[in-house]
C-alpha cells in the first residue's frame, strides 16, 4: 500500500512539473482579411529588433496558422525583451495566392516593448489598406 501511495504521489508531482513548464510568450499577432472577413492564413511575419546602432536584427520568422495567428514570438524566459521592434507582414505572396493585386508588397509595424506585459499586435488587411492597434 505504501508503494502504491508513493507511486501515485510521484506521478502527480511529475504531472504538475510538466504542466508548469509550458512556455509563455510576450508577443503575438494576427491578420484579419477584411475583404473576406476571414483570417489570413500562411502569411510570413518577420520579427526584428532595433539594436543600439539603429540596425534591424532579425529575431524570428513564422507563418500565420489556420486562424491567421502567431502566438509564440519572444519567449518569456527571464530575458529582458524591452526595446523597439518591427513586425514585417509579407502580404504580396498572400494576395498573389488569392489571385489579387495589392498595393502593399509588405507592411511594417514598429512598436516598443517597455515592460514584461503581453503585447498583441494585429492588423486588419485589404489589398489597398490596412490598420493596426495594440490588442490584448
Amino acid at each position: 500500500m505504501k508503494k502504491h501511495t508513493f507511486l501515485m504521489l510521484a506521478l502527480i508531482l511529475l504531472a504538475q512539473v510538466s504542466f508548469s513548464q509550458e512556455p509563455i510568450f510576450q508577443l503575438s499577432s494576427h491578420i484579419l482579411d477584411i475583404t473576406t472577413g476571414k483570417p489570413a492564413t500562411n502569411v510570413k511575419i518577420t520579427l526584428s529588433k532595433k539594436d543600439k546602432q539603429d540596425n534591424w536584427i532579425k529575431v524570428d520568422e513564422k507563418n500565420t496558422d489556420s486562424n491567421g495567428r502567431i502566438k509564440d514570438f519572444l519567449k518569456q524566459d527571464g530575458k529582458d525583451n524591452t526595446g523597439v521592434y518591427k513586425l514585417t507582414f509579407h502580404t504580396s505572396p498572400y494576395f498573389k495566392s488569392l489571385g489579387q493585386k495589392s498595393f502593399y508588397p509588405f507592411i511594417e509595424v514598429v512598436f516598443e516593448l517597455v515592460d514584461k506585459e503581453h503585447y498583441h499586435v494585429p492588423i486588419t488587411l485589404s489589398p489597398y489598406g490596412y490598420s493596426t492597434y495594440r490588442g490584448n
